[in-house]
């Protein structure tokens, strides 16, 4: 079988900047946008952070069966990817405009219907970008090969977006560098969906196999399919940690280590060093397996996040040590279950002789979809438990025990949420014998 050109992995991979930026941004951002621009209380922002990417749980199925029908009738994704991607990247800057009603309740309706509006466009662009290195190419060596580069560019895409966002609304205080960030962020997301889109042209497409069951039946079928279910199980799990530390940083960094300023500090210091390993982590999968450095990688990444609980008695230069620590470790859990998916689409689609990588990559990006939006959520309400005081200038004194939550659920939380994932990487059932064939 013929290797994929390098062409075709770099320009699928520049996608990553549409995913990388959407499930960033608004999960670094929005709940202080919230909080602390509008006075949101912290509970109510973090139901209005995870309820539009819920939305997504019911609706990204539906956006893989329409992208599978689609790829059957004429032979490709493309136009999804770009209807969607074009659609982010407008009502991500509609999201950040932040209309100045002059009251909470209008002002955080704004936003609810704004996000709602953007994740269902996400669907449209995430759910056929998820499923396409199952049909590129039926090598699983070449899979592999295609999501190392992927998981590369979004290391990439991630740190520049969570690192210029941030950096962005410290430079223009308040509602200002909410609404620069919120363009900026489009433009990238715009330009990243053009490339995909152009780059993907003639780019080979693997069989294409009939839609045979109804959407119902689908959706039992991976009910059914065990490996499947464990691997979304403990990625779920994981993207729920990784929702809360993202959520957490903004807060982390203004009112534990007292300047708000360091936050673009904790970010980069948390994607630096996970872009630097990403590479390494393939390497030892290959030798040691993938489901061995997953589970290194999920122990690297409690370790470092337990480490954080020392955060006010520690230098910041040693904090940011326990920060590098906890992205090497979040490198390996973004890489090996990527590494996966596609192995067990393949499998599946040979054991049934049906297109499933679109309807699997709907449900497991909605999967993704809601542990990124329950972290947040999840944070909100720790906020709410410690008291604190939500406010339109960021200003607003909090009282001790709104630091402590704020601690506590930026470190032993997410340590838990990532740890309590372990248990699911067994080998029987993710690295299963081939079944005789009937």
């Amino acid at each position: 079988m013929a290797p994929l050109p390098r062409r075709t992995r770099f320009r699928y991979s520049l996608g990553s900047f549409v995913t990388g930026a959407f499930g960033t941004v608004p999960g670094l951002l929005l709940l202080p946008y919230l909080t602390d621009t509008m006075a949101v209380p912290a509970a109510v922002a973090g139901v209005i952070v995870f309820v539009p990417k819920a939305w997504d749980v019911l609706f990204n199925p539906i956006a893989g069966r329409l992208s599978d029908a689609d790829l059957v009738k004429t032979g490709s994704r493309r136009r999804f990817l770009l209807r969607g991607g074009i659609g982010v990247a407008i009502l991500f800057a509609v999201l950040f405009a932040h209309p100045g009603f002059g009251s909470p309740g209008p002002d955080a309706t704004y936003v609810v219907i704004a996000f709602f509006l953007c994740a269902t466009a996400y669907a449209f662009f995430q759910v056929p970008f998820n499923a396409l290195p199952a049909e590129l190419t039926e090598s699983a060596e070449e899979r592999t090969k295609l999501t190392s580069v992927r998981i590369g560019v979004l290391a990439v895409a991630i740190l520049v977006s969570g690192g210029a966002a941030p950096a962005i609304t410290d430079v223009l205080d308040g509602v200002a560098g909410y609404r620069v960030m919120g363009v900026v962020m489009a433009v990238i997301i715009l330009a990243a969906t053009i490339a995909v889109y152009t780059g993907l042209k003639g780019a080979p497409v693997g069989s294409l196999r009939p839609n045979a069951l109804s959407f119902k039946q689908q959706l039992r079928t991976i009910a059914q399919w065990r490996p499947f279910r464990w691997l979304m199980g403990t990625y779920f799990i994981q993207a729920l940690g990784i929702g809360t530390v993202l959520a957490a940083i903004p807060y982390f960094a203004q009112h534990v280590l007292g300047d708000p300023s360091y936050r673009t500090a904790l970010f980069v210091g948390f994607v630096g060093p996970a872009l630097v390993t990403m590479p390494l982590w393939p390497r030892l999968g290959r030798r040691y397996g993938k489901l061995n450095g997953f589970r290194i990688a999920t122990a690297v990444f409690t370790v470092g996040l337990l480490g954080l609980i020392l955060a006010k008695e520690l230098p910041f230069a040693l904090t940011l040590v326990f920060v590098a620590l906890s992205g090497v470790g979040y490198a390996g859990i973004s890489v090996f279950p990527l590494a996966i998916l596609p192995d067990l689409i393949t499998a599946e689609e040979e054991r049934t002789g049906e297109t499933r990588a679109g309807i699997t990559a709907g449900v497991w990006t909605a999967s993704e979809t809601l542990g990124l939006a329950l972290g947040p959520g999840l944070f909100g309400i720790v906020l709410q438990l410690g008291g604190y005081v939500s406010s339109t200038d960021a200003t607003a004194a909090q009282p001790g025990s709104a630091v402590t939550a704020i601690l506590l659920g930026s470190s032993v939380l997410p340590a838990v949420l990532i740890a309590l994932a372990a248990p699911l990487l067994r080998r029987k059932v993710l690295e299963p014998k081939p079944a005789a064939q009937p």
